[in-house]
């Protein structure tokens, strides 16, 4: 379980324990990270993708970053396991891109569970509140490590799973998506004749 630290009278989430087996959760509670400006924000979200992603591959989940979806909305991560179900994971780096996010509702009919993925050291409190739908969102604290579910994402949030034709045209779509990011890795010239 993810330690909790009280800073500032804020709820902090601690970072998970490194994958080198040091745990740093100690020297993170007398030192938290700074709030993450807009001009760090980039790298500080790429870290949390990386570590979710490494999180979800240990789950049996294979994952891509940045996924259109048939809504018109671009997934940070979605993530197909097994058994066909889709994981979308939203990743918020900062308190103001949080408040601002008023699309999150339209991941729903487009995954099996959905999920908050943060950074170490991001105030957890705005997570427990009903415009964010704890009861049917999971969360996520990440560094460029690794990640901790701290709170799990209950399956079908929307009540009911995804129509099989809605499942079939996003499945499709990520699995042409993926090997055209395997295709453009070996010949990167191609990029230019794919629209993602």
């Amino acid at each position: 379980m993810l330690k909790q630290v009280q800073h500032d009278d804020q709820i902090i989430a601690a970072p998970p324990k490194s994958q080198r087996g040091v745990d740093v959760r100690g020297l993170f509670a007398l030192n938290p990270p700074m709030p993450v400006t807009l001009a760090e924000s980039p790298r500080v979200a790429a870290d949390v993708v990386r570590g979710v992603t490494r999180l979800l591959h240990r789950s049996d989940v294979a994952s891509l970053a940045e996924v259109s979806l048939g809504c018109n909305r671009r997934a940070d991560i979605m993530g197909i396991d097994a058994a066909g179900r889709l994981t979308i994971v939203e990743v918020k780096v900062s308190l103001a891109d949080l408040r601002g996010d008023r699309k999150w509702p339209d991941y729903l009919g487009y995954c099996d569970r959905f999920f908050w993925a943060v950074p170490a050291g991001f105030d957890l409190a705005p997570f427990a509140h009903a415009d964010l739908a704890p009861g049917i969102t999971g969360l996520i604290i990440a560094d460029r490590y690794d990640a901790e579910e701290v709170r799990a994402a209950p399956w079908h949030p929307t009540g009911t799973p995804m129509s099989p034709a809605r499942r079939k045209a996003e499945t499709l779509a990520f699995a042409r998506r993926a090997a055209a990011r395997v295709m453009f890795g070996a010949d990167p010239e191609a990029a230019g004749l794919f629209r993602d």
